[in-house]
């Protein structure tokens, strides 16, 4: 299973307008095309990739929504589509566990810490002075990556906690919707060479 981890600091943490995902949903639209990059294929999707969102924003943070590719229905290709089903997931009543919102959707209560432990795995860190992302293996890889305000210092430290890995997909400052669409092209010449 592949896992991305995208942090949103000002993702709204309440049903938002889908009308607004830049502005009144906090930059919603950042990470409704990190969804897409990360599960869909044309005319499929990827069954083994998880894709988990932190939303930071008001006016209830934290919370977590998991999109699983194995699970997930009534998902299309465009940032409506992943915005309605991260809308639907905040009208669930949060909780400390994980609550399916809708088929391969699910919301709980939490943070970046509270993921990472759960999760504990080694951690691929996306950042722009990380070593070269070419030629390197992943084994159930959990990368993380910031939206674009980056990762602030205290989510580097929670990051550090746990046994990780630096790296970088090229020279220059990407969206993290690229970034995944490149460690996505990387790993799929690895297991198709």
């Amino acid at each position: 299973m592949k896992s991305f981890i995208i942090i949103g600091h000002k993702a709204a943490t309440a049903p938002f307008s889908l009308n607004d995902l830049p502005g009144a949903a906090g930059r919603m639209d950042i990470l409704c095309r990190c969804v897409n990059a990360a599960l869909f294929l044309s005319h499929d999707l990827r069954r083994d990739v998880r894709v988990y969102l932190v939303l930071k924003g008001e006016p209830a943070p934290p919370k977590l929504i998991c999109f699983d590719g194995s699970g997930v229905r009534y998902l299309n290709p465009d940032e409506r589509s992943a915005a309605s089903l991260i809308r639907k997931a905040l009208e669930k009543n949060a909780q400390g566990f994980w609550t399916e919102s809708t088929p391969g959707v699910s919301v709980r209560k939490g943070g970046l810490g509270d993921l990472l432990s759960e999760l504990n795995r080694k951690i691929t860190y996306l950042r722009e002075d990380g070593g070269d992302v070419r030629g390197r293996s992943f084994e159930e890889p959990l990368f993380v990556l910031g939206d674009h305000l980056g990762v602030t210092d205290d989510e580097e430290k929670s990051i550090e906690k746990y046994e990780n890995e630096v790296v970088s997909v090229g020279p220059l400052s990407l969206h993290a919707d690229h970034c995944i669409v490149l460690l996505h092209n990387e790993m799929d010449r690895q297991e198709n060479a």
